[in-house]
C-alpha cells in the first residue's frame, strides 16, 4: 500500500504512566516510520506540554502511541473528540469500556465471548472479604489491577500462602482488582486491525506467564506462528478475537489476548486498544507475517483514521473480515 499523501501528525508519546517507557519506545519507532513514508511528524509528550493550549487544527490527524492511563482509558480521546480532529484507535466510550478489566469482561459476557470467571475487589476490602472472594474462584487463580497494562501488578496465585503478596502487589498500581479463573494452558495473542485479523501468535516463556520482564527483557520469550495446533483451533481463535472486538466496539488497531485450555477452548483475557508499536510488538510481528512491513503498518493505521473520521463504536459489526490463513500468511474473506 503506498501513501495518498504527505500527512501533517501529531505523534503522542510518552506521557507519565506506569507504561510510559514502553510509549516512548512505539512513538520513537513510529515516528521513523512515518517519516520514512513522508509525513511530517511532530511528537507530544503530555508529560511535558499541556494538551489543552494545543491548536490541533494544525494536524491532519493523531497519532496515539500512549499506553496506560491517560493514554489508552478515554481521557485522551475524549479530548481529540472535543477537538473534531481525526485520531487512531478506538473511541473514548470504547476505550474507557476496554480498560477496565472487569467492564470488559461485563461487556464480553453480555456477547457470549468466553472470558474466565472473575470476582472485582477493592483495596478498603477487609482480609477476610477478601479471601472469601478469591476462595469463591478458587485456585489457581490470576490477580491483576483492573486499569493497568504491560501485566504490571498481575500475580498467578496457586495456593493461600501467595494471596496477601499477590494482592499487594495489584493494590500498588490500582485501587480495584479482580481475581480470575486461572485457565491452564497456552497464550496467545491477535491482532484485529479494522476488518484484518492478523495471524495468531503463540507466547513461550520460561516465566510462570507472560509478565513484564517475559514481554520486554527476556530474550529467551518466543513469539511462533507454526504450531501443530489443528486449524479448526486456530479458527476458533480467530473467531473469538473478532467477536471480542465487535462486542467492545473497537476501531482500527486492537490486539486480543487468550488463553488456549487443554480442549483448545479460546479465553479471551483482555483487548488492548494501543497495542505496543515497535518494530519487535506482537502485532507488527503478525503484520509481518502477512508480508506488511512495519513503516506500511504506520501508514495504513494513517490511512484507515483518515478514512473512518470521527471515530464510531461497534465499527466492525457490519463489517466483512478478512482472516488470516494459519501457517501461510494468506488471508480469505470470512
Amino acid at each position: 500500500m503506498t501513501t495518498n499523501a504527505s500527512q501533517t501528525i501529531a505523534l503522542l508519546m510518552g506521557g507519565d504512566s506506569d507504561e510510559a517507557v514502553i510509549s516512548r519506545l512505539s512513538g520513537a519507532s513510529v515516528m521513523q516510520a512515518l517519516s520514512s513514508r513522508g509525513h511530517t511528524v511532530i511528537p507530544i509528550d503530555p508529560a511535558g506540554i499541556d494538551l489543552s493550549g494545543i491548536d490541533w487544527q494544525q494536524f491532519d490527524l493523531v497519532f496515539n502511541a500512549l499506553h496506560g492511563r491517560f493514554g489508552e482509558d478515554g481521557q485522551l480521546q475524549e479530548i481529540l473528540e472535543h477537538a473534531g480532529i481525526p485520531f487512531t484507535g478506538s473511541d473514548a466510550a470504547t476505550s474507557r469500556l476496554t480498560f477496565s478489566k472487569s467492564a470488559a469482561k461485563e461487556r464480553l459476557l453480555q456477547f457470549g465471548v468466553p472470558t474466565p470467571n472473575y470476582v472485582l475487589l477493592h483495596a478498603s476490602d477487609s482480609q477476610s472479604r477478601l479471601q472469601q472472594m478469591v476462595e469463591s474462584v478458587g485456585y489457581p487463580c490470576v490477580i491483576k489491577p483492573d486499569t493497568q497494562g504491560s501485566s504490571l501488578g498481575v500475580s498467578i496465585v496457586q495456593e493461600p500462602s501467595q494471596l496477601a503478596s499477590a494482592l499487594q502487589n495489584c493494590f500498588e498500581f490500582d485501587q480495584f482488582g479482580i481475581v480470575e479463573r486461572y485457565i491452564t494452558g497456552t497464550e496467545w495473542t491477535i491482532g484485529i486491525f479494522d476488518e484484518l485479523v492478523l495471524p495468531p501468535i503463540c507466547i513461550r516463556t520460561t516465566r510462570p506467564f507472560f509478565d513484564y520482564h517475559a514481554k520486554y527483557e527476556d530474550e529467551a520469550t518466543e513469539y511462533v506462528f507454526e504450531t501443530d495446533f489443528p486449524p479448526a483451533a486456530m479458527g476458533q481463535l480467530q473467531d473469538a478475537a473478532v467477536a471480542a472486538c465487535r462486542a467492545l466496539g473497537t476501531r482500527g488497531l486492537s490486539r486480543v489476548d487468550f488463553r488456549l485450555d487443554e480442549s483448545h477452548k479460546p479465553w479471551v483475557l483482555e483487548v488492548n486498544t494501543v497495542p505496543g508499536f515497535t518494530d519487535h510488538s506482537l502485532v507488527p510481528k503478525a503484520a509481518a507475517r502477512m508480508g506488511i512491513d512495519f513503516a506500511e503498518l504506520c501508514d495504513r493505521a494513517v490511512q484507515s483514521c483518515l478514512r473512518s473520521g470521527p471515530p464510531r463504536p461497534h465499527l466492525l459489526q457490519n463489517r466483512q473480515v478478512r482472516r488470516a490463513s494459519v501457517g501461510d500468511g494468506t488471508s480469505h474473506a470470512e
